[in-house]
């Protein structure tokens, strides 16, 4: 489809949302659906829940409408759906709070917000987030405030639907003057939710005390028509375009609200608690929406701290937001940040963006008290992957030994801001791990806020940073030197646990060729289980672990494989290299090659390059600087 042919669809589409009835019309729909008179909280719980809920192993939930954007933070984005928004949409007197995004600087917060509002313009323009509102109505509302509340016992047991809130001051006027107090006339018609039209979203930022007027939020008298009207107490001389106004029915970002004049905050009280607020001379107005505001910690310290603030306070969720914790999930952070530039041609190697995202959460990471947990240890463990001696129980218990960790280190934007210093270098067209640890080392001199203790401690986790890559080099190049490396993995796995089944059930193993009952055998058990240190008095417990998670893999129809144990795939690795490592020293190191050496090198460049994602420039960096790893 050309885009002009695209220009004309989409008129049809948008065409196609609209409709227009009367408030009689819009009954018959509410009999059909009552869903769609549902609150705004209610909405925006739905429209998260039919993005897609995913259930993990453990039974928890991962919700999808914020996976795409937000990373590493299910446990709190969990947290937040479960106990605010379906609380919330169940009508529980959490909906009369203010959703408080407490965090460190670029740890989502913003993007949390931005996700709902862009969401809430999406679903409003689907079958199941359709609303209606009354047709002309300044504040979008809701079509059964038309129904006297005399009336309204008897219409909730009809159609099975509450009704909260009453008419504004302007559709009040228009229902008297204009209909004779017929609803059944009033027009009503399909509206899509829009923060660009000031359509059910609507954003507050504060500016300086002495300028910014109340009327932002709560809209203000035109006084060019006080002479037609005669009053300013006339709907008709009013402006009902604050920011209250306008995001009635959907949600209203409060940014940075902390640092607002308490006089806009004064009117929260009144719309969290009894869902209206006071505007110009008429009697409270209702309002239909959620306000979600964004702060940072020593912001909200100081916020607490002040008395006159307690009534407010009482009227707060507050959801910390912590940076990520996870590896894994920090690589996607800078992955996503990295393709929204222009700088996607150039190209940049395995493993560095792994290598930025292990040194930024180790900044972020606390020393655990736990004996034999060091930082290490806890980063492998938050990332989900297996390390001797410790168990999930463990990382439940180390995470609860720092409810607060995350909420400090070093922010995604400043590593992102160091990354793009190493892009962006002239005749730059590759860059690797340590191009980006040499941006991010000469980029803390730099950074107003590091002490020089701080400095030292950055220092040295951007070393353990190198030394992790360093590893990571190393196993990367002896796999590429490995001819067809997952076979040579498989068939030493599936030759592990064939011996191990059989050492542990007290069987004998049969010989492939010659159909013979054998011992298992113990010389090739050991030779694997020691390549990590297994004891000859912990064998037996390592083995029978293997055999209890491939056990749990079959329960669950799960194919137990070279990568479902950490530390056997460890294992496997270095008893596939332990052979090879001389043979990688001498290529890798030789300065004038032979033939042999030569035609190896160039085979295991192509490895690199059409197996594991290098590029010309960067796989013959590895194999120099892999040579010199080998041969200190």
């Amino acid at each position: 489809m050309g885009f002009l042919e695209r220009l004309s669809s989409y008129r049809a589409e948008e065409e196609a949302l609209r409709w227009r009835g009367t408030f009689t019309d819009y009954l018959e729909l509410v009999r059909q659906n009552p869903n769609i008179a549902r609150t705004a909280h209610a909405r925006i719980y739905d429209m998260i829940v039919a993005a897609g809920v995913e259930m993990d192993a453990d039974g928890k939930p991962h919700y999808k409408f914020f996976e795409k954007e937000i990373f590493g933070l299910s446990d709190t984005i969990e947290r937040l759906v479960e106990e605010y928004f379906h609380a919330a949409a169940r009508r529980l007197d959490v909906r009369k709070r203010i959703l408080l995004l407490m965090g460190p600087v670029s740890g989502g917060k913003s993007t949390i917000v931005t996700l709902l509002k862009r969401g809430l313009e999406q679903y409003s323009r689907t079958p199941e987030g359709a609303l209606y509102a009354i047709a002309g109505c300044p504040m979008h509302e809701e079509p059964l405030h038309l129904i006297p509340n005399e009336l309204r016992p008897e219409f909730e047991a009809e159609f099975g639907v509450k009704i909260e809130g009453n008419l504004c001051p302007s559709c009040r006027l228009r229902v008297d003057e204009e209909f004779g107090g017929r609803i059944e006339d009033v027009p009503v018609e399909r509206v899509v939710l829009s923060e660009e039209r000031r359509v059910g979203i609507g954003t507050f930022s504060p500016s300086d005390p002495k300028s910014q007027d109340i009327a932002d939020l709560t809209g203000s008298v035109d006084f060019s028509t006080i002479t037609e009207y005669g009053s300013e107490s006339d709907p008709r001389a009013y402006r009902f375009d604050g920011e209250l106004n306008k995001a009635n029915r959907g949600l209203m970002e409060f940014q940075e609200m902390l640092k607002c004049d308490e006089k806009f905050l004064w009117h929260l009280l009144s719309l969290t608690q009894e869902g209206n607020f006071k505007a110009g001379r008429f009697a409270l107005i209702s309002a239909d929406e959620m306000i979600i505001a964004h702060t940072n910690e020593a912001e909200y310290r100081a916020f607490i701290a002040n008395k006159k603030n307690e009534a407010l306070q009482s009227r707060m969720i507050v959801m910390p937001i912590p940076y990520n914790l996870r590896v894994d999930d920090e690589v996607k952070i800078y992955e996503k940040l990295v393709q929204q530039s222009d700088l996607k041609n150039v190209h940049i190697a395995p493993h560095a963006l792994r290598t930025a995202a292990i040194f930024s959460i180790l900044t972020r990471l606390k020393e655990s008290k736990k004996q034999g947990v060091d930082l290490m240890k806890k980063l492998y463990l938050y990332n989900g992957q297996a390390v001797e001696g410790l168990k999930e129980a463990d990382v439940k218990e180390l995470k609860a030994e720092y409810p607060d960790e995350g909420m400090s280190g070093l922010d995604p934007r400043y590593i992102i801001n160091r990354i793009s210093t190493a892009l962006i270098r002239r005749d730059t067209q590759c860059i690797n791990a340590l191009d980006v640890l040499r941006a991010i080392k000469d980029g803390l001199d730099q950074h107003p806020s590091i002490t020089p203790e701080d400095r030292e401690r950055l220092l040295n986790f951007v070393a353990m940073a190198r030394r992790e890559y360093d590893e990571m080099a190393k196993t990367e190049v002896q796999k590429a030197f490995v001819y067809s490396f997952e076979e040579s993995a498989k068939t030493l796995l599936e030759n592990y646990l064939d011996n191990v089944e059989a050492y542990c059930n007290w069987q004998k193993i049969k010989d492939p060729l010659t159909g013979e009952e054998m011992d298992p055998d113990e010389k090739l058990m050991r030779s694997i289980e020691e390549q990590i240190g297994i004891s000859e008095n912990a064998k037996r417990a390592f083995r029978e672990e293997i055999l209890i998670r491939i056990s749990t893999y079959a329960r669950r129809g799960k194919k137990f494989d070279y990568h479902s144990h950490e530390r056997l795939k460890e294992a496997i690795e270095k008893k596939l290299f332990a052979d090879l490592k001389d043979v990688v020293k001498i290529t890798t190191s030789t300065k004038t090659p032979d033939e042999q050496q030569l035609k190896k090198i160039n085979e295991v460049t192509r490895r690199l390059i059409d197996e594991h994602g290098y590029c010309p420039v960067c796989a013959n960096e590895l194999l120099r600087y892999t040579g010199s790893l080998l041969n200190r």
